[in-house]
């Protein structure tokens, strides 16, 4: 009799131990997967804004020869507002997938350029008003870029 109750007692230990090994394995697999899924969904944001910010800051730099040209050398077919609308354009579209922050300095920019268009080949101070707007959405992707996970 005690032979069998020390049989009994030592299968039930190895059962506990199993069942014990079985949970634990759960868990670290579901918090695993957890971690990886957020991982992978933390990477993909991260590319996809990195990849609006280089192309929005090309987009800046264009926007930003197109008043050159307009308002320094005359050349209206470089400068055209036109092409300026355009890039302002794609610039709102980027900003809203890059952060909130961006997109707010976009809208500024946009809502400076339809003011003053129209005097970019005349008044400097337009062209100054422009270009500060430009760098503010420069300085916004640049801390977007930085605080990247």
């Amino acid at each position: 009799m005690l032979s069998q109750l020390s049989a009994t007692e030592a299968l039930n230990r190895q059962l506990r131990v199993s069942f014990f090994t079985a949970f634990f394995s759960l868990i670290f697999a579901v918090v695993g997967f957890g971690y990886n899924a957020w991982r992978i969904e933390t990477t993909e944001r991260n590319d996809n804004v990195r990849t609006a910010s280089f192309v929005l800051l090309e987009t800046l730099a264009e926007l930003e020869q197109v008043i050159y040209a307009n308002h320094y050398d005359g050349d209206l077919s470089v400068g055209s507002p036109r092409h300026g609308w355009v890039k302002i354009g794609l610039i709102s579209d980027l900003s809203m997938l890059i952060d909130p922050q961006v997109e707010a300095a976009a809208d500024q920019l946009k809502d400076n350029w339809s003011g003053s268009w129209g005097r970019i080949n005349s008044d400097r101070a337009a062209v100054d008003e422009l270009v500060l707007d430009i760098d503010g959405v420069r300085g916004e992707i640049q801390r977007v870029m930085v605080d990247l996970d």
